[in-house]
């Protein structure tokens, strides 16, 4: 579970200069909400060198229908190979429980 969080946050940083066009904000504006110089969030989107607070903040403001789908669609192909169980078989160790 750990693992997963960890890598969905990494994910989630790689995809952070996509997720902020697919919303339509501008740079500018997102810049500003944040309280950063229009450079620094430029260096910030070309660097990848968000803090853990800056990213939270970011999905905040850009947190719409597109960019949900958007990034559920690319976590969902970054963990397409991980092991999964059938239906059945969840159902099966719920029942253990």
């Amino acid at each position: 579970m750990v693992t997963e969080i960890a890598n969905n946050y990494k994910t989630l940083l790689q995809l952070l200069p996509e997720l902020i066009n697919i919303s339509g904000y501008r740079n500018d504006y997102l810049s500003k909400k944040m309280g950063l110089t229009a450079a620094t969030f430029s260096a910030k989107k070309q660097r990848g060198n968000w803090t853990p607070d800056d990213v939270v903040l970011l999905m905040k403001i850009i947190e719409n229908e597109d960019v949900e789908d958007y990034l559920m669609l690319q976590l969902m192909r970054a963990a397409k190979d991980d092991e999964t169980i059938s239906a059945d078989e969840f159902r099966k160790e719920i029942n253990k429980w």
